[in-house]
């Protein structure tokens, strides 16, 4: 008799505890490093600023209800139109991302953030220094438009070098009424009076303080520079000398570059007629208290938020003037400016419709 015999079959074994696939793992390392990359361009500063196209404002007009270019005990005229000073924006604090961004937009370029910053210099510093210069240009401004319309000047003692011939015997702020001899009428009149004097000459400077005329002999030292001439050691600035004032309300610009158009604002407000002819006009440029136009930076972005503020045309630094050809907006007229004098005979001939100076 046969016997079955049957048998168990044998238990499975316990299941493995799989790890990570590969591509699991490839998935996860590359999620970690578009992450990173990702903090990275978005937080990462990089040692580069943003230059783009700044707001304009009109300087024949108001802002926050108050006059920008105001003229007190003097009798004004009406203007029409407006007179755009321009400015480039600037950002500073760029991350990676940002700074692509800025640059795929077309409106922005980037510059190497040391050509803005000195070293160790702080941003406190960089503004302080740029509200320094909006400052003077607005000086430099009302002495060139003055000048320019024929009232009196003056010379004054704005620095006083310590340890100098002048230190405790010029007052800081003293008006300066001849040098060895010369009359000086204008800042440059110190300079040359001393052309042909060296270190231990003895000059003559008559000064007034305080409503006082005085008369010093002075021994002069030697120059820091190297030139052979005499050393006084005032820094003599020109200004305004009328019986009114003239104020300037902006806030929140730096640099020099408004000079010109606020000297076009202060001829316009004390001359009848319309300077602009009531056109829509915008311009640049830093102007000397002699009328001088200089050339400026970032012409193409000023040239830009001109247009996009409705200018017609726009006055150009002549120094300024290649570039500007070159990256001028479509149908904005650019009018090339040695001084003030250009800018206010040209502004007539446009209201004239007469041709104006070109770039």
């Amino acid at each position: 008799m046969s016997e079955t015999v049957t048998t168990a079959s044998p238990p499975a074994p316990p299941p493995r505890e799989r790890g990570l696939t590969r591509r699991t793992w490839t998935l996860v390392v590359s999620f970690l490093v578009v992450a990173a990359l990702g903090l990275l361009g978005g937080f990462a500063r990089v040692p580069y600023v943003a230059l783009g196209p700044g707001p304009t404002y009109d300087v024949l007009g108001k802002v926050k209800d108050t006059d920008v270019v105001a003229v007190d005990g003097q009798n004004t005229f009406p203007t029409n139109g407006t007179l755009r000073m321009t400015t480039v924006s600037l950002t500073d604090d760029v991350s990676l991302f940002g700074a692509l961004g800025l640059w795929l937009s077309g409106r922005y370029a980037l510059a190497p953030r040391e050509e803005f910053f000195k070293p160790g210099e702080s941003e406190e510093e960089v503004q302080k220094n740029n509200e320094l210069a909006f400052s003077e240009s607005q000086t430099s401004a009302e002495v060139a438009a003055l000048h320019y319309l024929g009232y009196p000047g003056k010379v004054i003692a704005n620095q006083v070098t310590k340890g100098s011939p002048a230190d405790n015997v010029i007052p800081l702020g003293a008006r300066i009424i001849s040098v060895n001899g010369k009359q000086v009428q204008s800042s440059a009149d110190v300079s040359s009076a001393l052309e042909n004097t060296k270190p231990g000459d003895t000059v003559e400077v008559a000064f007034e303080s305080d409503g006082t005329s005085k008369s010093t002999q002075l021994t002069l030292g030697t120059r820091e520079d190297g030139r052979p001439a005499g050393f006084i050691g005032i820094s003599p600035v020109d200004r305004a000398d009328v019986p009114f004032k003239i104020k300037i309300s902006l806030s929140d610009v730096g640099g020099p570059s408004a000079g010109l158009i606020f000297a076009l604002a202060i001829v316009d407000k004390l001359t009848p007629g319309e300077l602009n002819g009531g056109k829509a006009i915008a311009g640049t440029g830093e102007i000397a208290g002699d009328g001088t136009v200089k050339a400026i930076g970032g012409i193409a972005f000023k040239m830009v938020a001109a247009k996009e503020a409705g200018a017609s045309a726009f006055l150009v630094p002549s120094a300024n003037c290649q570039d500007a050809k070159q990256q001028a907006p479509d149908d904005l007229k650019l009018i090339k400016v040695e001084n003030l004098k250009d800018a206010v005979s040209s502004l007539e001939a446009l209201n004239a419709g007469r041709d104006t100076p070109s770039c």
